[in-house]
């Protein structure tokens, strides 16, 4: 049996998601939660080999990680932790990056099929990666492109410009020095061919980077 932790802030989709699940014989849904502190307790409780995880829940005001990338996070730093599938709306670069760097063993969105979800959880549950096309387009492009890819840290910077902050703010947010900080906008202005902040963030919003 693959025993599976659904994440969730919307009891709508919980229940869809466990009806759909239900019926296969090698699933047993253990539970259902809410946000992302009762997924990672109820994980670290054991007994459980795969968490379908919603991304942006549980997330609070002036914090730039989403709730389920950081959860997803402290659930793989557990002893003996269980595979964690991503199970989203979301696709930009920064919530796929953001998830994968956190540990997640896939990345799915709710428009998946239910084939696809099944088979995804089965994949996961083996340890193997499990990528909607969407998203797997993303991940090859910015493979075949890393001189135009932004990193996971350049993401991070370029999302707190977006929420206004200064670089001073950002690098008391981040640990970083201002002058890193700079350097990582550099970067951000270089790699999406543009001279201001704001035509920074414009454009990574364009590309769904942000």
């Amino acid at each position: 049996m693959i025993r599976i932790l659904l994440a969730d802030d919307h009891p709508v989709v919980r229940a869809g998601l466990a009806s759909l699940l239900a019926s296969e014989d090698d699933f047993e849904i253990v539970d259902m939660v809410g946000t992302p502190d009762d997924a990672v307790a109820r994980a670290a409780e054991g007994g459980v080999d795969v968490v379908l995880m919603d991304l942006r829940f549980g997330d609070q005001p002036g914090i730039e990680v989403a709730g389920g990338v950081e959860a997803t996070r402290r659930i793989r730093a557990l002893d003996n932790p269980p595979q964690v599938l991503v199970v989203t709306n979301y696709s930009t670069d920064g919530d796929v990056v953001g998830a994968v760097s956190a540990g997640a063993v896939g990345y799915l969105l709710k428009d998946s099929s239910p084939e696809d979800l099944i088979a995804g959880v089965r994949d996961a549950a083996r340890g193997e990666s499990v990528l909607s096309k969407q998203v797997a387009s993303k991940i090859m492009g910015r493979m075949n492109n890393p001189m135009t890819a932004l990193s996971a840290r350049e993401i991070e910077v370029l999302s707190l410009v977006a929420q206004g902050q200064s670089n001073r703010e950002i690098g008391k947010k981040l640990f970083l020095t201002e002058a890193t900080v700079k350097s990582h906008m550099g970067h951000v202005f270089n790699k999406l061919d543009v001279t201001s902040r704001t035509a920074a963030v414009a454009e990574a919003r364009q590309r769904g980077i942000i």
